[in-house]
């Protein structure tokens, strides 16, 4: 009696079936489709130009005191739109793998390519990709908007100034590097909602917690939360006393963004789907 032996294509994927490429344009397709990735990304773009206008349409340079003019700037002012605009794609990052859970088809992206790791680097690639490119575009446009709209008796800004190149693109790349955060944060808890209020409690409420402990105290945790030190990293004119230099602000974000995704891998790893 013989035993029958399953053939090599049989008992394993076809060939290049479960690839980096082939996972990444798969997630491509999912995001890309759907229709809140168009509109998170069109608000983002549009609360970064208009707010730019908005604040420095109405910026009285002429009535400020010495201390104030000293401290103007008008590269860093142009990137108020953050505020908001980092809470957008960090969203965005979010429901990039919870829709999935939610939904329940996440098991069938698993099913189709049951290497989880590679899954959520192909989502991070794709949210990443996705969002630093909109972050740039719409940095880029929020300058140009906010130098237009400022009045004439105020001193404006030009890329070539020392400084101003350097916040414009770090002012891209900060609202990629919260979604991917927000990417891995997802993954480790799958809840949208829950995985959202961590999101808003790492931006906006985790520095109000060191408030009440003093400046001194302020100051340093200023240099490792995500939304101070993307603020202190966008200025090209005032000097914020004791902060970090701008790119080693950034290497320490990109850093919190690969613990993130790591944490979210494990998490991925470990539990059922």
């Amino acid at each position: 009696m013989t035993t029958a032996t399953p053939s090599r294509h049989a008992a394993g994927p076809a060939r290049g079936g479960y690839s980096f490429r082939t996972v990444a344009r798969m997630e491509w397709e999912k995001l890309r489709t759907v229709r809140s990735t168009g509109y998170i990304v069109a608000g983002f773009a549009a609360s970064m130009v208009g707010l730019a206008v908005l604040a420095l349409s109405h910026e009285n340079y002429a009535q400020l005191s010495a201390a104030d003019r000293a401290s103007f700037d008008p590269a860093h002012d142009c990137f108020i739109g953050l505020v908001l605009g980092q809470l957008l794609l960090g969203t965005l990052g979010v429901l990039a793998i919870t829709a999935e859970f939610s939904s329940g088809m996440i098991r069938a992206t698993f099913a189709a390519a049951p290497r989880r790791s590679l899954v959520l680097g192909a989502k991070a690639a794709v949210v990443g990709g996705l969002t630093l490119a909109a972050g740039e575009v719409s940095a880029f446009a929020a300058f140009a908007a906010g130098q237009a709209a400022l009045p004439p008796s105020a001193p404006h800004a030009a890329l070539g100034q020392p400084g101003v190149l350097r916040a414009v693109l770090l002012a891209g790349a900060y609202p990629a590097l919260i979604a991917l955060i927000s990417l891995g944060i997802g993954a480790f808890i799958r809840h949208t909602a829950g995985a959202i209020c961590a999101v808003v409690g790492l931006l906006f409420v985790l520095p109000l917690l060191f408030t009440p402990l003093g400046p001194s105290v302020q100051n340093v945790a200023q240099n490792f939360l995500p939304h101070p030190m993307a603020a202190t990293s966008l200025t090209a004119v005032k000097h914020v006393t004791g902060a970090l230099p701008p790119w080693l602000t950034f290497g320490l974000l990109c850093g919190y963004a690969v613990a993130a995704l790591a944490g979210g891998a494990w998490a991925l790893a470990r539990r059922d789907a």
